[in-house]
């Protein structure tokens, strides 16, 4: 497919019409993500259905609360209180309950207080000038990577040049070798693509990826407590409050967190948002004539994108969201790709505007005790990407099919072919 890959509202004929029902809707299919985002479902059901009653035939449970304003959803991730990340794991998928256990030990799946004690020990390897020292790496690496591709005029952008980027960063910050970068890539796709068949040639390779990058930190870690560097890994394992410090497990799934999140989630929107500037070409020429608008264009990349779509909360009381009564134990899950287009707080908001403002998305979560750890370090990638691409490769063109990836979780794009002037390497 090429062309509009995040549209607006789809055409009535593609959810059917005047006729459709809550029951055409069906948000558990990965298949119906592929071809573009489905906006259209999202839009009817902030209108009609806001906390839905959605069947999951597929699941342990009967089905989910869908949450799909923008309100409700930023209530629903700031209130660890009634919504628990810890009781079911936040991932749409149910787990078993030795798969469970292991997954409670991830940051991302914990509670207050022992999400804050964790948070405060990783925070340590998240400080602003850790940030900032990284980021003349980031300018130099941002430009090796387009020297790489510069010459001959064409590039797989997302294999090429986005995916690139968040790889030798997040390798550089967690002190992995570069050499190894490119085995977390491929854990990751195998992980996060499980219901892709491009990265799932046998039903065990989700589960292989994350046995081999789980050995794989386990004997970093080792090294690193051995010999310590100034990587965020040195730090963590040296790291400690009050007497406290990470477990081997916890740095472990640490290191799977980072290795996975770190790197889809800005490979995805990079990738994103340059299919959102080729569909809308006037906002990159705005961009060129006026780079002061890049914070703000930033921000709208992150709006428009999501890049993560959803997260899940379990219901930990008898809670109503919306005028809807949730029911304690009950499976919630809320929309971050709905609440960035809720037109009660984006004016326009299918409109794609690098000038928007105010834009206070909830791409990084909408605040809260699981507002995103990488959000700053992300926003310089992006910058810096952006900000060279512009640079460097100005008449930057699709030149052929988008591919999307097949996930109702991350809001995906596995291959993009592009064609610009070719130029001669700066390093050169």
């Amino acid at each position: 497919m090429a062309g509009s890959n995040y549209p607006a509202e789809p055409s009535g004929e593609a959810f059917g019409g005047d006729t459709m029902e809550v029951t055409d809707i069906d948000l558990c299919d990965p298949g119906n993500f592929v071809e573009a985002v489905p906006h259209g479902w999202f839009a009817y059901l902030r209108r009609e259905v806001p906390v839905q009653w959605h069947p999951d035939p597929n699941g342990f449970a009967d089905g989910f609360w869908s949450v799909t304003r923008y309100d409700d959803c930023v209530a629903v991730n700031r209130d660890s209180t009634n919504f628990s990340s810890q009781r079911a794991a936040t991932l749409f998928h149910d787990f078993d309950e030795e798969v469970l256990g292991q997954q409670r030990m991830m940051m991302l799946n914990m509670d207050p207080p022992m999400h804050t004690r964790y948070r405060r020990l990783v925070n340590k390897g998240f400080t602003p000038r850790m940030i900032r020292d990284l980021e003349a790496n980031v300018v130099a690496s941002t430009d090796a990577i387009i020297d790489s591709v510069c010459e001959a005029g064409s590039a797989d952008f997302v294999e090429q040049i986005s995916a690139e980027l968040p790889l030798q960063v997040i390798a550089d910050l967690m002190g992995v070798p570069q050499e190894d970068r490119h085995l977390m890539f491929d854990w990751s796709n195998k992980m996060v693509g499980s219901e892709d068949p491009e990265y799932q040639q046998e039903a065990e390779a989700p589960v292989q990826a994350s046995m081999e990058l789980f050995a794989y930190a386990d004997e970093l870690c080792a090294k690193k407590r051995l010999d310590p560097h100034q990587d965020l890994f040195s730090v963590l394992t040296q790291a400690e409050i009050e007497g406290d410090q990470l477990t081997s497990l916890e740095l472990d799934l640490f290191f799977m967190l980072l290795a996975v999140a770190g790197n889809e989630t800005t490979r995805n929107l990079i990738s994103g948002a340059m299919v959102a500037f080729f569909d809308h070409p006037d906002q990159w020429e705005r961009l060129r004539a006026d780079r002061s608008l890049l914070p703000s264009a930033i921000e709208e990349m992150l709006r428009y994108v999501s890049p993560v779509m959803h997260f899940r909360r379990q219901a930990a009381a008898d809670v109503v969201i919306g005028d809807q009564k949730i029911t304690e134990g009950d499976k919630v899950v809320f929309w971050h790709i709905s609440a960035n287009r809720d037109a009660s707080v984006f004016e326009n908001p299918d409109v794609f505007d690098i000038g928007r403002t105010p834009n206070n998305h909830m791409a990084f979560g909408g605040g809260g005790p699981h507002f995103c750890l990488g959000a700053n370090l992300a926003r310089m990638e992006i910058r810096v990407m952006f900000d060279r691409l512009l640079d460097r490769v100005p008449d930057i063109r699709l030149d052929g099919d988008v591919q999307r990836l097949r996930s109702n979780f991350i809001n995906g794009v596995k291959h993009i072919p592009v064609a610009f002037t070719p130029s001669a390497p700066l390093g050169r």
